[in-house]
Formats: C-alpha cells, structure tokens, sequence
C-alpha cells in the first residue's frame, strides 16, 4: 500500500509486469507449463508484513518447482486493477469481506478467488502499553490535545485507512478533533517506534498479524461498537483464467493454510532475520518446517528439499 499515485503504478505494470522489464525472478522466455501456459508468474505485493511473508514463501516454492516468478511492489488499488486486467497473476493478502471488500466488489468478476489462508485478520487502532489511561476507542474522545490532534495511518488507499475515517472516527465522533494523517506503512511504524523510545502518546491505526507486535509492548483499544469490523479472512485471489493456466498452483495455494503462530514465526524468519534477503528467509523458514509443505501440497512436495 505504498502512497504512490495509482495511474504512474498502472504504466509500471503495463510495462512490466509479465516479465517485460525488471524485477527479482524475471524470465528470459517462455517456458511450456501445466495447463498449456508458460511458468513465468507474477504476484503482486503490497508492503504489510504478512504479505511479503506469505509472497516470498511462494516465491521459493514456486521457484523450486520450476516457476520463474517476478515479485511486483503496488499500491492496493493497482494491485486489484491489474490482477482483474491480467497484468498481475497472483495476490496473496485480500482481506475479506470488509478491508478490500469494495475492490471484490469493482473487480471481483473479473478474478478467481482461491480461498483464505487464515480467518483471523483484524484491523485496530493502537497505542503504546503505557497508556494506562487509554483503553478503549471511546478514551480517545476529549484527549485530542494528548496525541495532537492525530491519529497516525498508513496509505490513503488502504483499507485500513477507509474503516478508520469512514466507520471509527465518525462513530466515536473523533472527525472533528482528530486528522487522520495519511502516510505510508513505513512511516506509520517509524513514528510509532520514535514515540515509544520517547514515552510519547501516539494512535496508529494498526492490524493483525503484524510483526511489530513481538517488537513493541502494544495495546488494541477496545471497539465496542464494532466500527473497525469483525475479524477478516485473508485470500490469495488469481487473475481471470488462472486456474485453467496453472491447475496445480490453484490446487496448492486453494490448499494453503498459515496458522497464526506458524505466521508469526514466518514473518520473524523472513522479515526480522533475513531484511533484504527475504526470498532465503523463506527457504530456511521451509527447512526449520519441514512437514509443512506436506501438508499443503501432499504427494507434489516430493523431491522439495530446502534443508541445504
């Protein structure tokens, strides 16, 4: 969900995201695959924490069993646009119904759904443990001036931001003290840890999984009116055709299955101890759990072997 415009990310793809221009894993051509398609796959990632370690898992498998496959980083909104014009094969982190429920809407008849992965996905907002004054969304309500006026966001098209200025803020009548700032994930998180190391107040709005929380004492202000939504499933969803192209990648990621400590323990792996080299973070994740691609992809995991 990176705050870059949408039209400059749609020319980005347009020109490469098939494989015509840069990026990790491009082919140099075509390849005969299953299904009678080519191995080159696309996936579209957008930077919250589970989907770059639900990507770059994929990433490694796929590539082990034969796929040339390119990471491409979008904005959500590009990252449904070209999944429904066929620019972009595979996005691992749709959550549904309510974070990206309006893009299901636009362009769900236009993608395959391959299922969800975890039924646990949670938007929030959040503040620092040490704010033993502020418990629920309603504590917000008359401390304005403690947080400055702000509520810290990520990227203006992001669902997460949505919820929070079109159902929270309005319903704990937070819109007129408050400015949602919108920013980026990455500068969310900064502003969080500058706050803590200082004590500071700060408001984020925040999700479930995420990696900060075994980095940082957290806490989830209470919803009693439910404004941020109930608990989301996470779905990989496929470009139009995709199924029929690639019937054992569908078959194997309709399969797939993270809990939520083996997600934890991913994003610890790739993200936290492998920053830069997240594709080999995936690998030793797979060798330090080496049942799970049984478990996943039964008889096809023969012969994968990431111990090495």
């Amino acid at each position: 969900m990176f705050g870059l415009g949408a039209a400059a990310l749609s020319l980005t793809l347009l020109a490469s995201a098939c494989g015509g221009g840069g990026g990790e894993g491009v082919s140099t051509g075509p390849e005969e695959g299953e299904g009678g398609g080519d191995k080159e796959i696309t996936i579209g990632l957008i930077p919250w924490e589970e989907d770059i370690a639900v990507s770059h898992l994929w990433k490694a498998v796929l590539e082990e069993k034969g796929y040339e496959v390119t990471l491409e980083n979008v904005d959500v909104a590009p990252v449904f646009q070209g999944t429904a014009d066929g620019d972009i094969d595979l996005f691992m982190d749709t959550w549904l119904p309510n974070t990206h429920g309006d893009y299901m809407d636009k362009y769900g008849d236009q993608v395959e759904d391959l299922g969800a992965w975890n039924e646990n996905a949670s938007l929030t907002l959040t503040v620092p443990s040490y704010m033993e004054d502020i418990n629920s969304i309603e504590d917000l309500q008359g401390e304005a001036d403690t947080f400055g006026g702000e509520i810290i966001g990520i990227e203006s098209g992001s669902g997460l931001v949505q919820t929070t200025e079109e159902e929270a803020m309005p319903t704990y009548g937070l819109e007129e003290d408050y400015k949602l700032v919108k920013s980026s994930t990455p500068a969310m998180l900064e502003e969080l840890r500058t706050a803590i190391e200082d004590e500071e107040p700060i408001v984020v709005t925040l999700w479930r999984p995420h990696l900060i929380y075994a980095e940082q004492d957290l806490k989830d202000l209470e919803d009693p009116e439910g404004a941020m939504g109930d608990a989301e499933s996470m779905n990989v969803i496929a470009r139009d055709g995709f199924s029929s192209d690639h019937p054992d990648v569908s078959k194997w990621l309709s399969d797939f299955q993270l809990s939520d400590d083996q997600i934890g323990s991913l994003e610890q792996t790739i993200i936290a101890d492998h920053e830069g080299e997240e594709t080999e973070g995936a690998k030793a994740w797979l060798a330090d759990n080496p049942d799970y691609l049984n478990e996943v992809m039964g008889d096809d995991a023969e012969g994968l072997d990431f111990s090495s």
